[in-house]
């Protein structure tokens, strides 16, 4: 099999030695929801450096510091950083709460780099703390070298946070060791309306333990809360050693925000003093968009948006779709004309056009949200595209009818969905000789997660698109604990010599449930 090489030799692991040993010494970020102002000594990066939509040249690099600083980053071709290339980043101060992304450009395609960032005090730049180190792959320029990745999402959920009774959220170290070119997070990357109590005891009397912060007691409503929600992952010793290592590929769903949001709701909840959820949303999105390096948003000088291409060589071009910004409201989904539907009309037409200028071998759209399962909003609304109506496309499944048309037609070759948000895992082939609307080709929809949250039963297929559920594995109730049921996460590998692309879902422990071949040019399989 050509693949990509990856060492695990001592250089190898030489490389993240700054990053582990400052996790080591310092095990927990301070939980300050912000920086003392006033403290002295050096400018530090207690929480960690991450990379993010790297491509063959390029990539962005983050970090948060504990007060006021320049960032500086530093990039070589090897762990001595003997010979190296300085890159100066944005002044971090209180406006982005102390984060800071700088975009690297011009680097070699299929190299590791390795990379340290530096805080320097913006009133005396030679006073500067202690570098933190990372390192990431960035993608290659010929088909002959593979690319593996893996994907999943909804991680502290349901109010399972960081246990450390159990070593915290584990299967970032078990995703981590398995040295992936990149991971696709497909949302639900914080709960803001689920507040994380310190113990809770689970049905055979078991004791689950949390970490607990102030801004994880209550749904998330202020600036502050938002950013203290984002912040609490990275408490966790494995996601900050993940991040030093992976380059995300990151979007967002409902959680960022509240449970089931669609833009213009007013809320009905006596949690929230603010019920207009589009300020909820903007102030969810600040702070979404300081916490994860993201090529679209205006931390980079963009518009701001979360779609997005993110082109990972001849082998690969990953869609990342935003299901929920442009959504119309939630409903029985049963009308008969609809142009807005999930994405809105501008996003499936920026969809539209991408995919048919891709050259990519495959064309992974990343969803987070699931076709043709059906996702309930209360009693008589529904939540995802599918409506529990195996009929004709009515609703948002109209939406969805019209693209899978496209590619049919375009004969745009290579093209699976990958989701999380229902937490579990499941494989789903659609066919149109099983579907009421029939104009489509054959694709494939995986579904993973969660990561760091609840386990659910399995939800109903909706036959309009000929769904057939060929692997499931989820629990029997709802919101079963980490410590009762397995977290999951898939993976994909396409192979540099035939194109073949192998999908694995995975169980946290180590094992592969499932696995797929799928093979490249076809418009349909």
């Amino acid at each position: 099999m050509s693949h990509s090489p990856r060492s695990s030799s001592p250089d190898r692991r030489s490389v993240l030695r700054g990053t582990v040993a400052a996790s080591a010494a310092l095990a927990l970020p301070t939980l300050a929801a912000a920086p003392a102002l006033a403290l002295s000594g050096r400018p530090g990066a207690t929480w960690g450096v991450q990379t993010g939509d790297v491509t063959s040249s390029s990539g962005l690099v983050w970090v948060r510091s504990d007060r006021p600083a320049r960032m500086i980053v530093e990039t070589s071709a090897t762990d001595s950083f003997r010979h190296t290339h300085r890159w100066h980043g944005p002044l971090l101060g209180p406006g982005t709460d102390f984060t800071g992304t700088t975009s690297l450009r011009g680097l070699p395609a299929g190299e590791q780099v390795h990379y340290r960032v530096t805080l320097a005090d913006p009133d005396d730049p030679r006073r500067t703390g202690e570098p933190v180190y990372g390192t990431f792959r960035t993608a290659p320029s010929k088909r002959r070298e593979g690319v593996r990745f893996l994907w999943s999402g909804d991680i502290a959920g349901q109010g399972w946070g960081i246990n450390p009774d159990i070593g915290g959220f584990r299967a970032y170290e078990e995703m981590r060791r398995l040295d992936p070119d990149f991971f696709l997070c497909s949302g639900d990357t914080v709960y803001a309306d689920g507040v994380i109590q310190p113990s809770v005891t689970l049905p055979d009397g078991r004791i689950w333990r949390n970490i607990t912060t102030e801004e994880k007691s209550k749904v998330a409503q202020t600036l502050a809360d938002f950013r203290g929600n984002f912040r609490y992952n990275l408490l966790d010793e494995n996601v900050r050693r993940f991040n030093a290592q992976v380059p995300t590929v990151v979007q967002w769903d409902d959680h960022e925000v509240r449970n089931n949001w669609y833009p213009g709701q007013i809320l009905d909840d006596v949690r929230y003093a603010e019920k207009n959820v589009d300020v909820l949303a903007e102030r969810s999105m600040q702070a979404f968009s300081e916490y994860f390096p993201i090529s679209t948003l205006p931390s980079q000088g963009r518009d701001g948006r979360v779609h997005r291409v993110v082109r990972y060589g001849p082998l690969l071009d990953v869609f990342v779709l935003d299901m929920r910004s442009y959504r119309n409201a939630n409903s029985p989904g049963r009308q008969s004309d609809d142009t807005q539907g999930i994405l809105g009309a501008e996003q499936l037409a920026w969809l539209k056009r991408e995919l048919s200028r891709s050259r990519a071998v495959w064309k992974v759209i990343a969803a987070d949200m699931p076709l043709g399962l059906v996702v309930q909003d209360g009693a008589t609304n529904f939540e995802a595209v599918a409506q529990g109506d195996p009929g004709v496309p009515l609703g948002r499944e109209l939406q969805i009818a019209e693209l899978l048309r496209f590619i049919k037609h375009c004969r745009i070759t290579g093209t699976l969905w990958l989701t999380a948000d229902v937490h579990y895992t499941s494989a789903q082939h659609y066919a149109p000789e099983r579907a009421a609307f029939k104009d489509f080709a054959p694709f494939w929809e995986f579904v993973s997660g969660p990561l760091a949250a609840g386990g659910f039963p399995a939800n109903a297929l909706d036959g309009t698109f000929g769904p057939e559920r060929v692997f499931v594995r989820a629990p029997e109730r709802a919101n079963v604990s980490p410590m009762e049921s397995p977290q999951y996460f898939g993976e994909v590998d396409i192979d540099g010599g035939s194109g073949e692309l192998t999908v694995r879902l995975r169980a946290e422990g180590g094992t592969v449930l499932f696995s797929k071949v799928l093979q490249p040019g076809r418009v349909g399989q």
